[in-house]
């Protein structure tokens, strides 16, 4: 399935990286990233899909409900564990299902809003957000861990690939 497997080829992409990175610089501040850790951004990536799964086996989604888990941030190896539980879930999803998502804006109140879902909705929420905390990544590990080398496309929507291979093509 399509929604799969560029779920899983972001999933490796980041574990690639995180496997090249020293464990030391997994959880050292970057100036760049306001002293947040490429530790911190893999974390909350993972957990957002953490919370898909959850949400996959009780109908209901709520990404406010993380578990903050210092260990995946901390330690790279668990976080790589983290990611290949993920691949699991991920893979052995071929059908779509209903979900309500909970979400809650106010910070005065903990009531939430509930909307519809779906499955693959959600998963495709969950790559974008993906994407977007890897660029972020790319530009702390430019400083933290600058011997790690990236995919072409680490942190780049496929939207944007197309687009630079078009532009490119035309000229």
């Amino acid at each position: 399935m399509q929604l799969a497997d560029a779920c899983t080829t972001i999933l490796d992409q980041l574990s690639d990286v995180i496997h090249q990175m020293e464990k030391k610089d997994f959880a050292r501040p970057s100036a760049a990233l306001s002293n947040s850790t490429i530790g911190q951004h893999t974390r909350h990536t993972l957990e957002f899909f953490i919370c898909l799964e959850k949400g996959f086996k009780m109908g209901v989604v709520n990404y406010d409900k993380r578990d903050h888990n210092e260990l995946i941030e901390s330690d790279k190896f668990i976080a790589l564990n983290t990611i290949r539980k993920i691949t699991e879930f991920i893979k052995s999803q071929e059908e779509d299902q209903k979900l309500s998502l909970e979400v809650g804006y106010d910070r005065n109140s903990d009531r939430s809003v509930t909307v519809g879902t779906n499955y693959f909705r959600e998963l495709i929420y969950n790559i974008e957000h993906a994407v977007h905390h890897m660029a972020i990544m790319k530009i702390g590990l430019r400083e933290v861990a600058p011997y790690v080398s990236f995919p072409s496309d680490f942190g780049i929507a496929v939207s944007t690939i197309r687009h630079q291979e078009a532009m490119t093509a035309s000229r």
